[in-house]
């Protein structure tokens, strides 16, 4: 598992992502189109297929009843926990908010940015090897606080049966409507909509294969959250860490599945053998340990560099999903982070802080495109409009310069446009 930066293996950690574009790409594609074509017939097709589910003997829409039973039945000290994870991460995201903007350029010119919120969202929520109530209130909650009039929660119900925690996590957040039905039939439905699904202007959420090629395949006719990979977390260690608690976060991310990756990256080696052997000794005890021993097999590494310099040119290489900072000085070590979709600072933030409680998203870029994209936001859910105004008096003073500019392009018309208004 201890390996020098320069080693192959990181570079195929890096690369584990690449199996989006094959195999699966003309599956995703052929159910993409025959949901398109025949709405709920697909989907029952689908859903009867896999999960394994007649939609059309039991019908495919989740009642608010249905959300509200779960809600009232779950045990009161789970209710409270959920109940203090929404108050966080309402609270954190209304500080995202941005408002409408006008300011007067010159006299008879106003400029500004109208800011209005989406009218619809559909909300993706994984059911296959684990339950996600969490990503209900990280995808619904946003949303919610933005001002979008609709937000509409898709996802596999094996059997039929959705989990009741998920369910009752779509209650407390607000689900409008709710349906059972999952993989990239789901996306598709939400994207160009059915007799029963309604389309959306945006779909959000973490998937599989399937559903993150769906995701992709339809962006253009609706917006996306962004393309999710495989989950990860790099953890920057120095002599001050524990070689127990980077262990313990290590594992915490190796046990969501198989193509999970979990990299430390330290300046010690004798820090880096004491992880390793913490890893192995804590992997023993967990109900997952075959997930995450095949995870930490194939894309698990602790990196030993010189320095931490090197270890901050690694971390904004990578562009890591997770980013724990295990040093003497994490503030400091934040200032050379420019790439990461979330910065835990300090050993006692562990990743599991943010993926359920802290407020901030847990709906995080992957596979490096922290170097471009941000976490999920309420600016996800709203949409903005340029505003402008000009008198007849600054038309007339403008009007040489955007004569010139369009003669440039030869766009007569446009120049036409303007001139036809002068005196």
């Amino acid at each position: 598992m201890i390996i020098k930066k320069t080693d192959k293996k990181l570079q195929e950690i890096l690369d584990r992502g690449d199996i989006m574009e094959g195999e699966y790409l003309q599956t995703v594609l052929d159910i993409i189109a025959n949901v398109r074509k025949n709405g709920d017939e697909a989907l029952a097709e689908y859903t009867l297929k896999f999960d394994r589910y007649d939609i059309k003997k039991s019908g495919i829409e989740i009642s608010k009843d249905e959300m509200k039973a779960a809600w009232d039945n779950l045990p009161e000290r789970l209710k409270t926990a959920l109940e203090n994870a929404k108050k966080n991460v309402v609270q954190f995201h209304e500080k995202q908010l941005e408002a409408t903007w006008m300011y007067e350029k010159s006299k008879g010119t106003f400029l500004g940015q109208k800011v209005t919120a989406l009218e619809s969202v559909g909300v993706y929520v994984p059911g296959g090897k684990a339950v996600y109530p969490s990503s209900v209130l990280m995808n619904v909650l946003p949303a919610k606080v933005a001002g979008v009039d609709e937000i509409v929660m898709v996802t596999p119900a094996t059997g039929g049966q959705v989990n009741p925690v998920v369910l009752a996590a779509a209650y407390l957040a607000g689900v409008d409507r709710g349906f059972k039905v999952g993989g990239a039939q789901a996306v598709a439905a939400l994207a160009y909509g059915t007799a029963s699904i309604p389309k959306v202007c945006k779909i959000t959420g973490p998937g599989n294969i399937y559903v993150a090629l769906a995701k992709k395949m339809v962006f253009g006719k609706v917006d996306i959250d962004m393309i999710a990979g495989p989950s990860e977390v790099l953890i920057v260690a120095d002599s001050t860490a524990d070689p127990d608690y980077v262990a313990a976060d290590m594992l915490s991310q190796a046990e969501h599945d198989e193509l999970a990756s979990a990299i430390v990256v330290t300046d010690s080696m004798e820090l880096a053998k004491e992880i390793e052997n913490s890893v192995y000794a804590q992997l023993a005890e967990l109900p997952k340990k075959e997930i995450a021993a095949k995870s930490l097999e194939r894309f698990g590494a602790i990196i030993v560099t010189d320095n931490l310099e090197e270890a901050a040119d690694i971390v904004n290489d990578i562009a890591v999903e997770h980013l724990e900072l295990c040093v003497e000085h994490p503030m400091e070590f934040m200032l050379k982070i420019r790439n990461a979709g979330a910065i835990f600072l300090g050993q006692n933030t562990p990743e599991p802080v943010g993926d359920y409680f802290a407020g901030p998203n847990h709906v995080l870029p992957t596979g490096g495109t922290a170097k471009f994209f941000s976490p999920l936001g309420t600016y996800d859910f709203q949409k903005k409009s340029s505003i402008i105004y000009y008198s007849k008096e600054q038309l007339m003073a403008d009007m040489d310069d955007i004569r010139v500019l369009a003669e440039s392009e030869e766009l007569i018309a446009h120049r036409n446009s303007v001139i036809i208004r002068e005196d």
